[in-house]
């Protein structure tokens, strides 16, 4: 039997499921999500490759914590993991460590995930092949045969994350039913042109020359940790160059192991700024933690980063983004609910509008009611008193897929910045249809302001 739901402990994805209608109670919810499974297969390159490397680790990590029926894993050999977001182990051990299941036979029942030259089982289920080139990094359905150059020197390591995150939004997609298209469609992004076709060869997309290497990550929830996993999978040829503060005041709850790519139940009652500080620190990066709370109190110093990337979901704090003192803020922000919890958004300051402009209508804004849904009445019948009911109703939907999408936009804005591209201004879009991503660009200096370019080995 599990434990009593509060909103601490309550699994964020099976609130999708409980605001929707779909499940009488979270007891329900969290059977239909230990429905969801997915099988991964990898081939011969995964011994050779970080990105082949990168791309499963991403995918286990990421999917584990949204399809509880399992990640299994095919055709793993027996080799080092090379790449540093699971540094000095095999890649066996990383992966099982991550929440993946080594596997000699594949279950047919199943959607499966092919990379590298894995072949595709045969069944009914889906079978995505992630692949990536340059920029770009998608899924493609398997029977049409499409694969990208999959480079280990021109790829940026950005984009076998960007396809890992588009896998496990589709398969998450087709359990849920909630997208008839999940499985029988290509989902992918440009992260040099967002919202152009991400199949086709771009000859505009540089190899990186420079790595962003002073950065303040405001916030470590799902989109802070995200940040964090994206920056470690960067190629540093030395990453105690680079120095990361790490601003946060909360302590990861029972609830972050469903969102967060660094949170782990090992974890639950820790310091966020802690638990993250570690693990990067652990990979060889210069930490400093900040344990208070942002808002229009806070002020950078001068010998701080001078570049900012934002995480959080509270509009004050949020408003108050362009007045700390940052000469570059790149924030992220993602929908709440169950029809926009696949949105994303991201802004960057200096903009044509300031941060109060776009946020200090929201401060005064509730939050959406759902405790008129069965779960929620189940829960009010069962005894839970009505502070606590309202605490859970008004706790957000999360999956890590969107998260890490949205890490994924804001870690690109920095390196299309710092090698030459365009600078944007705002984006927004939806997991649900990458393809639709919209963008508004800013005349800015090709370098941005804030940085000390780092020279790639």
């Amino acid at each position: 039997m599990r434990q009593h739901v509060d909103h601490e402990s309550l699994h964020r994805t099976a609130k999708y499921f409980m605001d929707s209608g779909r499940a009488a109670s979270h007891e329900a919810a969290m059977d239909l999500l230990e429905q969801f499974g997915l099988t991964i297969g990898v081939g011969g390159e995964i011994a050779y490759s970080m990105h082949h490397q990168a791309a499963l680790l991403t995918l286990v990590n990421t999917a584990r914590r949204t399809l509880l029926g399992g990640i299994e894993v095919s055709g793993l050999p027996d080799c080092a993991s090379l790449t540093r977001l699971a540094p000095d182990r095999s890649l066996i051990n990383a992966a099982r460590e991550l929440g993946g299941i080594p596997v000699s036979s594949v279950r047919e029942s199943w959607p499966s995930a092919l990379i590298g030259d894995a072949a595709a089982v045969g069944s009914a289920a889906p079978c995505w092949r992630l692949t990536w080139e340059g920029w770009r990094g998608c899924v493609v359905p398997a029977r049409r045969g499409q694969r990208l150059a999959e480079t280990e020197t021109d790829a940026i390591a950005l984009s076998p994350a960007l396809a890992a995150a588009a896998c496990a939004a589709e398969a998450f997609s087709y359990h849920a039913g909630d997208y008839p298209m999940a499985g029988r469609r290509a989902a992918g992004l440009s992260l040099w042109h967002p919202g152009q076709d991400w199949l086709a060869a771009d000859p505009s997309e540089p190899v990186l020359a420079y790595l962003p290497s002073r950065l303040w990550l405001i916030g470590l929830g799902n989109l802070g940790q995200a940040f964090a996993w994206l920056l470690a999978a960067l190629p540093y040829e030395d990453p105690g160059r680079a120095r990361l503060v790490l601003q946060d005041f909360d302590r990861i709850a029972p609830s972050n192991d469903s969102t967060s790519l660094l949170s782990f139940t090992a974890d639950i009652g820790r310091r966020k700024s802690r638990t993250v500080g570690d693990w990067l620190e652990s990979r060889g990066f210069d930490i400093v933690l900040d344990e208070h709370r942002f808002g229009p109190w806070t002020r950078r110093g001068d010998d701080e980063p001078a570049a900012a990337l934002c995480g959080v979901d509270n509009a004050l704090a949020r408003a108050a983004l362009d007045e700390a003192g940052f000469e570059l803020v790149v924030e992220a922000g993602l929908g709440a609910g169950p029809q926009a919890f696949r949105s994303i958004s991201m802004h960057t300051f200096p903009a044509s509008r300031s941060a109060a402009e776009i946020w200090s209508r929201q401060v005064a804004l509730g939050t959406d009611n759902y405790e008129y849904q069965p779960a929620y009445t189940a829960l009010k019948d069962a005894g839970m008193d009505p502070c606590g009911l309202a605490q859970l109703a008004s706790r957000t939907v999360g999956v890590p897929f969107v998260g890490l999408i949205a890490g994924c936009l804001v870690i690109s804005e920095l390196l299309r910045r710092l090698n030459g591209g365009v600078a944007l201004e705002f984006a927004s879009g939806s997991a649900a249809a990458l393809e639709d991503f919209e963008c508004f660009t800013l005349d800015a200096p090709p370098y941005a302001a804030g940085f000390e370019p780092v020279h790639m080995p």
